[in-house]
């Protein structure tokens, strides 16, 4: 039976139209089967029970940690923000899942540029930043995050990690899987890439890299064809 890879999508009441692009964008360059699950706030209420931070810049800052939870700690999922645009086989990623590690993802190694991005809000700056916004959970080495404690650690706790005994449990995905736009330059072989200062539905980004490609998906998410009579 062909391997489908079980995707979950940090879903923003803010961006939505980055959710729909963004499911576009896989689907009609995979060559496996992919199913979508949104990580809305919504669709856990009542399990995700948190506060929201003021520092959160997206609904989902927290409630992308109870994906393994949501997967019942069985296989393995890949979490990835709404802010980007896949430009190649999403097999390719699904690929590199590797037993050894409890996750996997791109170890970024920056400071951000810029010290606000989309609608105002501020870009905050902490070690291992970005890391999480492309994980593959292998969820059954992921029990940490059980629903008590994703609604009840710090956001460092979380974000950097620390639900894990060790850092070697960590394994780290090639770069171009979660590259940043504005602060990485442009790269064609960029796979994944993470329009992470704000996408280009905003108007102050609509003129940064792989926009272009981004407003193309749109177009085809919107493209119906009609029956000739």
């Amino acid at each position: 039976m062909t391997d489908s890879a079980k995707i979950y999508i940090g879903f923003d009441s803010k961006e939505v139209v980055a959710y729909h692009v963004l499911c576009q964008s896989i689907l009609e360059n995979s060559s496996i089967p992919v199913s979508f699950t949104p990580v809305a706030l919504n669709n856990v209420e009542g399990v995700f029970t948190r506060e929201r931070n003021p520092l959160q810049s997206t609904e989902f800052s927290f409630s992308r940690f109870l994906v393994p939870y949501l997967s019942n700690y069985e296989g393995w999922s890949l979490f990835v923000d709404c802010d980007m645009l896949m430009r190649t086989d999403i097999a390719k990623l699904w690929a590199l899942r590797d037993d050894r590690y409890a996750a996997m993802c791109v170890k970024h190694d920056y400071v951000p540029k810029v010290e606000t991005k989309f609608l105002g809000q501020v870009q905050t700056k902490y070690e291992k930043k970005n890391w999480s916004s492309v994980i593959l959970f292998n969820n059954a080495k992921c029990r940490r995050l059980d629903v008590n404690y994703v609604n009840t650690a710090t956001g460092l706790e979380l974000h950097q990690f620390k639900w894990l005994e060790s850092e070697d449990l960590i394994g780290e995905l090639p770069a171009r899987w979660n590259w940043l736009v504005n602060e990485y330059e442009y790269s064609a072989d960029a796979s994944l890439v993470h329009f992470t200062d704000g996408g280009p539905y905003f108007e102050e980004y609509k003129s940064d890299d792989y926009a272009e490609e981004w407003f193309a998906a749109r177009d085809r998410v919107l493209h119906v064809t009609q029956r000739s009579r």
